[in-house]
């Protein structure tokens, strides 16, 4: 096939992880015979310095025509204070592209289990799939400022913004292992209980899925004591954003934990969850596995390339699991991000 994807390196490690996952692009497309086309364009801190704001039209522009986008990372402490600051730019790219679901999977492989800070008891086996709403909630609800010493922010959802990502969820869930939980603080705040109300619904569109619902403060402790419980978990976008880091911790830390933003149409946002890490930027040291995997999930939800999906992550599973892996991770003393790219596309040739 041929595929248009747009490269947003971004900041900090961002150039680094992408530069990585491209080359793992590049290697599954001559292996099946794809044309990948690519375009790089800026976004964040790098965007501001050339072109004095967060989101040049010209990247929104190649961005909306794109089959994919692949983000790497944003912001740092050279544009602290600026508004608007990098993230800005981010927060619009998913507004206009609509993308409007957030998945993040995460999996402990077999053999992986040691870099889990749980149990290997525990850990083993976690196979869970975060569903976060993006473009609504406490992070765009108005009225929103200060005024007399007072700080204002609003959580408000529509019963459409519940109900469009609700159906995300069911919908990977029937590919799945059939269980959503969907959590919320029905308890007290009544942008929750609509929340929930509206989930009720949607599930019943779906008899072959089981439903529970969970307030956040007990899910956050339900991941750590029982983590093998969840399935398909779907919040909203602010109880999303912490239990989604959470949620990574538990197969070994940012660095591995993929995601990718999706919506009605349109070309995806794929991004590794972790940030620009500036403190290592520039030094060849960056874990490119999250970039790497969200690649992965590039090809199967955008592209419709599902085997191609396969074989990078189990491409890039195969290379850990023989201990080979980057400074955050430790072992073979730390492998650079080049030397570890270069054997999974070895593994990849193998295959």
């Amino acid at each position: 096939m041929i595929a248009d994807i747009v490269l947003l390196p971004g900041d900090g490690i961002g150039p680094e992880v992408i530069a990585s996952a491209t080359r793992v692009l590049q290697a599954i497309a001559r292996m099946h015979g794809h044309d990948f086309r690519f375009t790089t364009a800026l976004v964040g801190g790098a965007a501001i310095d050339q072109c004095g704001t967060p989101l040049p039209p010209e990247t929104l522009r190649v961005c909306k025509s794109a089959h994919a986008v692949l983000l790497g990372a944003v912001g740092g402490p050279a544009w602290s204070g600026r508004a608007p600051g990098p993230e800005a730019g981010l927060l619009e790219l998913r507004q206009e592209l609509g993308v409007f679901a957030n998945l993040r999977p995460v999996r402990v492989a077999p053999g992986l289990e040691h870099w889990s800070p749980l149990r290997p008891e525990l850990a083993s086996g976690i196979d869970l799939l975060l569903i976060r709403e993006l473009t609504g909630g406490v992070y765009f609800g108005k009225p929103r400022g200060r005024r007399d010493g007072r700080a204002i922010d609003t959580m408000a959802y529509t019963v459409d913004e519940i109900t469009r990502v609700a159906h995300v969820a069911f919908e990977q869930a029937v590919l799945r292992r059939g269980r959503v939980t969907s959590i919320d603080k029905a308890n007290v705040l009544e942008s929750s209980r609509l929340w929930r109300e509206t989930v009720t619904q949607v599930a019943r569109g779906y008899p072959d899925v089981e439903l529970d619902h969970m307030l956040v403060d007990a899910a956050a402790m339900a991941l750590v004591l029982r983590p093998r419980h969840f399935d398909v978990i779907l919040t909203g976008n602010l109880f999303g954003d912490i239990l989604s880091d959470e949620a990574a911790a538990l197969a070994g830390g940012l660095g591995l934990a993929p995601s990718a933003a999706i919506g009605l149409t349109g070309p995806g946002l794929f991004e590794p969850v972790h940030g620009s890490a500036p403190d290592i930027a520039g030094k060849g040291i960056a874990n490119p596995v999250g970039a790497m995997l969200s690649a992965a999930m590039m090809c199967e939800l955008a592209l419709g390339l599902r085997e191609e999906a396969r074989t990078i992550a189990q491409a890039v599973e195969d290379t850990l699991r023989q201990g080979a892996c980057t400074a955050d991770l430790g072992g073979r003393g730390g492998m650079s991000t080049h030397a570890f790219t270069d054997l999974v596309l070895e593994m990849l040739s193998g295959r």
